[in-house]
């Protein structure tokens, strides 16, 4: 606490450099980071949920996410054919 006090008396504050946009919370590369962040958030509580819940073996869960991830890759593939 006290260091924080005096960071802020002292004024250190003016010596540190201010973070770059491209690092700012609001940057395009942060908000793609957090959407990344929260795609594997959801498929490790999507994995417990089929293992625990569902009892499907491990096995079982990674076939799912693999066909998944393979259904979308065909459907975003049609989808960039007809658009282009």
């Amino acid at each position: 606490k006290a260091a924080f006090i005096n960071f802020i008396s002292d004024e250190e504050w003016k010596s540190i450099e201010p973070v770059s946009s491209w690092f700012g919370p609001s940057s395009f590369l942060m908000s793609s980071m957090s959407a990344l962040f929260k795609l594997s958030m959801w498929i490790r509580h999507g994995h417990g949920y089929l293992t625990e819940n569902l009892g499907i073996p491990v096995w079982g869960s990674y076939a799912v996410f693999g066909l998944a991830t393979l259904f979308l890759g065909m459907v975003l593939g049609l989808v960039s054919e007809s658009l282009g």
